[in-house]
């Protein structure tokens, strides 16, 4: 049994543990709640963008455009959103998991890879995986929006630049349901599909352009893969504070039963040396 003296250091030791377990899960709610309004505030922009494009594309009629160009399907660019640091969970495995699971779907593709945090960029770094551009320390102090439409602008660039062999661009990323719950999405960010556009129509409601429909849809579909982008660093970032305040509250819960735990061993065995000392005294006092 550990000595009376090791048990009061490890009991310091998680104690103050659980101080900077506290103290994270305090930061992450402060964060949390800020990803949360900036998430809530960035959807009514992307519904009516949505709108638009939906009865843009209607207007534009068979309209031909870089960023909706289907190719073939040989070669892929897949941009995983990670974390920059860890101590979140299952944030980042599950990500990474994701990822893997992609690239042995479509281990027969030739499979190029943007990192977007750098779990993800660390992780398979160390693996075979063709690693085309790296993205650090984007989602750690927020999302900013110039920063998002750079990387939407230089994935369209590898998309559409000449003699582009890219036939897909793929992202992953966690999207925010709740503190407890996230969800991991795979979506294609181009080529954009009609589809992407055919929900987002209402029925009896039509805008009035001033430039040409075409135009405004060739101006707009640019903007369309920035927004994408955008909102998927905001989910993602909802969802890093929600899955770490989890953690950190679990790290809490789970040191002060390990407290209780020691506090009990270090109580029996103080216990056992007063009951020994007394045996001792008292068989003293019987032999003399």
């Amino acid at each position: 049994m550990p000595s009376l003296q090791d048990l009061r250091r490890r009991v310091r030791t998680v104690r103050n543990m659980q101080k900077i377990t506290r103290s994270y899960k305090m930061v992450s709610a402060a964060k949390l709640r800020r990803a949360q309004e900036r998430v809530v505030a960035a959807r009514p922009y992307a519904n009516t963008m949505m709108r638009v494009l939906g009865r843009l594309s209607a207007r534009a009629g068979d309209y031909r455009h870089p960023l909706l160009e289907r190719r073939g399907d040989e070669h892929y660019v897949l941009a995983l959103v990670t974390a920059d640091r860890g101590l979140c969970g299952a944030f980042n495995t599950n990500l990474i998991k994701a990822a893997q699971q992609f690239l042995r779907e479509n281990s027969d593709k030739k499979t190029e890879m943007v990192t977007i945090g750098r779990k993800g960029r660390d992780f398979f770094r160390r693996r075979k995986v063709d690693i085309v551009q790296e993205y650090i320390n984007v989602t750690a102090q927020g999302v900013d929006h110039q920063e998002a439409a750079r990387i939407a602008r230089e994935l369209m660039e590898m998309f559409t630049s000449e003699g582009s062999t890219v036939d897909r661009v793929f992202v992953i990323y966690n999207e925010f349901k709740s503190v407890l719950s996230q969800r991991v999405v795979v979506k294609q960010l181009l080529p954009i599909g009609a589809e992407a556009f055919g929900e987002a129509e209402e029925a009896g409601m039509d805008y009035l352009y001033e430039q040409p429909p075409a135009e405004l849809f060739a101006r707009l579909l640019p903007r369309y893969v920035e927004t994408q982008v955008f909102y998927s660093l905001l989910e993602s970032v909802a969802s890093e504070h929600g899955a770490r305040m989890t953690a950190m509250d679990a790290a809490s819960k789970n040191a002060g039963e390990l407290i209780d735990s020691l506090t009990l061993t270090m109580n029996r065995a103080r216990q056992a040396s007063i009951t020994r000392e007394i045996i001792e005294v008292v068989s003293g006092a019987q032999s003399g």
